[in-house]
């Protein structure tokens, strides 16, 4: 509606240029349209002055206090080093005299130099000493209350800031440092509550031992601040190792966290780690300390119950000794303390130099230097490095070689974040013959001859690969012209990079391909039928449809069948009748500890990592199989190992021993995480054909129940309908031979490998797959399952973040030979037997 003080006209009014035309109604009452007399209206453009100017005054008040000037809390901690005072066996206990003493005069001077600024004596609200080291070095907490537009004065201010020492003569006392850093107020809330602060000294030659409150009885208490100050003798260093850490699995920026800094207070730039989650014991958990002082924190938030850690830190003499000169014709080097995590702040140089005329080469067998959200194209803070170029990261195995005799290699870590480091060997080699009997990498990695041109990066540097000639087992890649495995074609996996292995794949332009094979136009997808027959099309919809059940749909224990792909145990109720999600069947593939993908040194695998894994023994050959739990009293294994033979008797029960929760074989009887069960019974699949090894399969009851722990777990029984494809990579475990012929592994083993294309498998293996059969493992060779392994887990991590049993370990032409993949027992295949006769 028209304000009667204004009056308009018809005329064009332009707007950036644009004229636009604008009409009014005529108005209703034509003396709304009158003029004002000219007291009126200064009377009422007074009242609306003043209440403008009132509302501006009032809007700035409030964004002067409520925002402007809203105090902000901050705390600074750093240490002080003062030259003139002997550190005494006193000053480590902040409840002596000695250390009162010493805090208040280096409180005094703290505050001293605050008053003297401006920009930071004002907001002072608190200043605490919370420890001393040799040096003598004083650490510290400050405290400050901040108007929100001087926050950045202030952490200039006190980044600039210089503790002067002719300001403090009066105190007696000569600052050489002052160092200070904002760090997160939840430190002073830390230091403050002494009711979980613990303050410990390292015994020669002993072991110390701390954990969490109540370890391992009862959780550590929500909301907890705790910290634990280790010191070590002068002269020495920690060593600190985590043997248990069981916390609130992570979560970004908040939850339950532990931090090892090299310091007494908790200085960001000085954290070794930062650690959540749950670990194996077998994880590598070793830190050490660059001085004789170390600082653990403990952060929990109000959410879960978990048992925390156990550690133990012990000192060893202060050393420096690191790099040197090597001149032998080969030998082996390493970063300090490995496989320990390398202490912070440090420098190695090794000068390598080979006799002769020989050129040296050095290859990395393990590398491990990362750090969090650091680059490793430029490789800033902790690197080696080798004529001019630095490496960091996580890397494979990989060469440097030198055109000559002589090699530079620098190690360098900072202040912050250690990590495992180096392993590394250096070699001599002839420059004419760098790898005699083998392949010459561009690196100067040498490979055994028959890996060239056979479709795998064995060089890592693609070198192996480059220029060859497809064989007829091969197909080449558009873009990059390798040769590749004619089994990588149509699996469903991008391996040369372009999709040319998968081009000649898929249906016609909007046209989706069935698991079947069949094409339907894509509009079909999602319509509410079953397109395909098989359910794909609608697998994938959102929810599930009831169809005509096939060997590719779902069948619910009503009967029912729907379209949906693997939807037992995802978390949504598809069935009619809930059977998709039961209890008893979802309540299994479950690994206490989170999977890390490092293992130092070889292919171990960490304890508890695969808890279904069971070793069977006979009194006659000690491990002879391996078997899966798939229930609290059912084994799952390979009929071919229950065949008597030889005067034993294999098929008798009282022949074999199960043990479980197993992780070294020179363990078994000694470990209080093995469980020794016997075996009540063994039955083996009726059609088990001993020459085809078609249905290799069977299944053992234990005499009594296992209770489920850490290191016990069922893995779960895939339906018949669940879909592992081609291409997905998968695990197979077992403490079979590690070479053909060889002997078996005391540490339980892992491998990943790669589901094959049965096709292409079967034309490999010479048409010996059945139906019941599944191929998984390389066609290069080097991995595979070997003799030992028969029985065991074939173990498929799903997107459910369950873990299902894919396949038992059955057959293989030799072990990780070149084009004989293994071939396991497909369970799926299996799944009508299994429930048959054991109920699950």
């Amino acid at each position: 509606m028209k304000e009667p003080d204004i009056k308009y006209n018809n005329r064009p009014q332009s707007f950036n240029g644009i004229e636009e035309m604008v009409e009014f109604l005529p108005a209703t009452n034509s003396k709304k349209m009158e003029k004002m007399t000219t007291k009126k209206k200064l009377l009422i453009a007074g009242i609306v002055g003043t209440a403008a100017l009132i509302s501006v005054a009032v809007g700035l008040l409030v964004w002067h206090f409520a925002y402007r000037n809203a105090p902000v809390y901050k705390v600074y901690t750093g240490y002080l080093t003062i030259g003139n005072v002997r550190f005494l066996d006193a000053h480590e206990n902040p409840a002596s005299p000695e250390f009162a003493d010493l805090a208040s005069k280096v409180s005094e001077v703290l505050l001293n130099a605050y008053q003297n600024d401006p920009a930071i004596g004002p907001y002072v609200v608190n200043c605490n000493i919370t420890a001393f080291s040799e040096g003598v070095i004083s650490y510290y907490l400050s405290e400050f209350k901040v108007p929100a537009y001087r926050e950045a004065a202030l952490d200039k201010a006190m980044s600039e800031l210089k503790v002067k020492t002719t300001n403090l003569r009066r105190f007696n006392l000569a600052v050489d440092t002052f160092v200070a850093y904002p760090t997160d107020p939840q430190n002073a809330r830390m230091f403050r509550d002494n009711r979980c602060s613990f303050y410990l000294h390292a015994t020669p030659s002993v072991a110390t031992r701390f954990s969490t409150p109540g370890f391992p009885n009862f959780p550590y208490r929500p909301n907890s601040r705790c910290q634990w100050a280790l010191r070590a003798d002068a002269g020495h260093m920690i060593l600190l190792h985590f043997k248990t850490f069981k916390m609130e699995a992570c979560k970004p920026n908040k939850g339950d966290y532990v931090t090892v800094y090299d310091s007494l207070t908790a200085l960001e730039p000085r954290i070794m780690v930062k650690l959540c989650g749950s670990y194996p014991p077998s994880y590598n958990l070793t830190f050490v300390s660059s001085q004789n002082v170390m600082l653990v924190t403990m952060v929990s938030d109000n959410v879960g119950k978990h048992p925390g850690f156990m550690a133990e830190f012990s000192q060893i003499p202060k050393t420096t000794l690191c790099g040197g000169m090597l001149r032998d014709a080969s030998g082996v080097f390493s970063t300090p303390f490995y496989p320990a995590h390398y202490p912070p702040n440090r420098e190695c140089i090794w000068d390598i130099q080979v006799p002769g005329n020989q050129h040296v080469k050095v290859r990395f067998l393990m590398f491990y230097l990362l750090e969090p959200s650091v680059p490793i194209t430029t490789c800033p803070n902790d690197y080696v490095e080798i004529s001019n170029k630095r490496y960091c990261g996580e890397r494979s195995q990989f060469v440097i070689s030198s055109n000559s005799s002589k090699m530079i290699v620098k190690f360098r870590s900072d202040q912050s974040y250690t990590d495992t480091g180096f392993m590394a060997e250096y070699l001599s080699y002839e420059p004419l013959n760098p790898c005699p009997d083998q392949f010459t990498c561009k690196s100067g990695r040498c490979i055994d001859l028959v890996r060239k041109c056979d479709g795998w990066n064995d060089c890592g540097d693609s070198s192996d690969e480059a220029s060859c000639n497809c064989s007829a087992q091969q197909f080449r890649c558009k873009t990059n012209q390798m040769c590749k495995p004619k089994f990588f074609l149509c699996d469903g996996v991008n391996d040369c990079g372009d999709e040319t292995d998968e081009l000649d794949c898929k249906c016609p332009a909007n046209h989706l391909k069935c698991r079947n094979g069949k094409c339907i136009p894509q509009e079909k997808k999602c319509d509410r039928t079953d397109d395909c027959g098989d359910g794909t099309d609608e697998s994938e919809c959102g929810s599930a449809l009831t169809t005509t059940c096939t060997e590719n749909t779902y069948k619910c224990d009503n009967g029912e069948c729907i379209t949906k792909m693997n939807p037992a145990c995802d978390g949504v109720t598809d069935c009619s009748d809930g059977s998709d999600e039961k209890e008893a069947s979802c309540s299994c593939g479950k690994r206490p500890y989170s999977r890390k993908t490092r293992i130092v040194g070889g292919v171990n695998a960490d304890i508890g990592e695969w808890p279904w894994q069971v070793s069977l023994h006979t009194k006659k050959d000690g491990h002879t199989c391996g078997a899966s739990l798939v229930s609290p009293t059912i084994l799952v294994s390979a009929a071919h190992c229950f065949q008597d033979a030889s005067g034993i008797r294999y098929s008798d029960p009282s022949t074999w021993t199960a043990y479980l929760g197993l992780h070294n074989q020179a363990t078994r009887t000694t470990s209080s995480d093995v469980v020794e069960r016997k075996i009540k019974k063994v039955v083996a699949h009726r059609e088990f054909n001993s020459y085809t090894y078609d249905n290799d399969i069977a299944y053992l009851e234990l005499e009594s129940p296992v209770t489920y722990t850490d290191f016990i777990q069922p893995i779960c029984i895939p339906d018949s309908s669940r879909v592992f494809p081609v291409g997905k990579s998968i695990w197979v475990t077992g403490w079979g031979a590690l070479s053909e012929g060889g002997s078996g592994a005391q540490v339980l083993q892992k491998a990943e490998i790669r589901i094959i294309n049965q096709t292409e498998c079967n034309k490999l293996l010479e048409d010996q797959l059945t139906p019941r059969m599944i191929c998984a493992g390389y066609v290069s060779g080097g991995i595979d399952a070997c003799q030992g392994d028969s029985g065991g887990p074939l173990s498929s991590v799903e997107s459910n973040g369950k873990i299902y049993l894919a396949g038992v370990v059955s057959w293989g032409e030799g072990c990780a030979r070149r084009n004989k993949p293994g071939v396991y027992t497909k369970v799926t295949g299996m799944r009508d037997w299994i429930k048959q006769n054991t109920g699950l």
